[in-house]
């Protein structure tokens, strides 16, 4: 487990504004590039990406990766988030009769991207781990509830899926409380970011270190011998190994928890592994 307290500590504002993350509540009425140029114009940075795009209308986790992290967007976009929100039920229905409704959704489900996203419009699957009521206003017909769901799922059309079963349902409200392994616990908002854009200390404080990415995929130790030849391009071969065993997919390489980059499992004679980043 690295420890990204110390390496914090350790690092420079500098450094860590080259590769670092921030974990950001994105408010309402803006979109979610418009929130990642807001963070840029304010730390000066030369490129953001943000990880999962939020409709203007919806708040909550947006992480805000910084420079050279933008590399990692890949890997943190497809991990599950959770939401809570509010639903409006058009006709009176049993809390029972709602909660099996709602039960038929959980797993994998076929879905049809809403005219107004920016993919192409084609049935595809995702998976729902759960939905569940939270708390239920009848005399409005609103419904409280919390979905943990795959990247990519969209909560305003599988509410409407919903109303085709139970005769009317749209969304009214929705906040996003976790994003992978960021929560909106550990967030902070544009106002505070603001006001301390200009304390050094503040500011390391909530800058998380891209070498979190290690927390997210498999990692490997290699040999500090080898570091000078990876740092490079080079693949990674069997020797180059000190602890830990390659997956299929992308890894987290390090050496004595230096981030030296990411690398895909390959079978190529001697070669175990190549580079997709390499963190020179």
């Amino acid at each position: 487990m690295i420890n990204l307290e110390k390496l914090r500590e350790k690092k420079s504002l500098k450094e860590l504004l080259e590769f670092g993350i921030i974990n950001l509540d994105k408010p309402i009425n803006y979109t979610s590039f418009q929130t990642g140029e807001i963070v840029g114009k304010m730390l000066g940075l030369r490129k953001f990406s943000h990880a999962g795009t939020l409709d203007p209308g919806v708040s909550g986790v947006l992480p805000i990766l910084l420079n050279r992290a933008c590399k990692l967007l890949g890997w943190f976009m497809k991990k599950n988030k959770t939401y809570i929100g509010i639903m409006k039920i058009h006709k009176e229905i049993d809390e029972a009769k709602l909660k099996d409704e709602m039960q038929k959704f959980v797993g994998k489900i076929k879905q049809l991207p809403p005219v107004k996203s920016r993919v192409k419009r084609q049935i595809r699957e995702r998976e729902v781990y759960s939905w569940k009521i939270l708390e239920i206003d009848k005399e409005k017909k609103e419904v409280l509830f919390e979905a943990e769901v795959e990247a990519g799922t969209y909560i305003r059309k599988l509410i409407s899926d919903l109303g085709e079963k139970i005769k009317g349902a749209h969304m009214i409200e929705l906040r996003r409380t976790k994003a992978g392994i960021f929560d909106e616990k550990n967030s902070i908002n544009l106002y505070e970011l603001e006001k301390i854009k200009d304390d050094e200390e503040k500011l390391k404080e909530i800058i998380i270190p891209g070498e979190i990415i290690g927390e997210i995929l498999n990692k490997i130790e290699v040999k500090e011998e080898a570091v000078k030849n990876l740092l490079t391009g080079k693949p990674l071969f069997k020797e180059d190994i000190q602890h830990g065993e390659l997956k299929e997919g992308s890894n987290a390489v390090f050496s004595d928890n230096k981030f030296i980059g990411i690398y895909k499992k390959a079978e190529e004679k001697n070669i175990i592994a190549r580079a997709e980043f390499v963190f020179n």
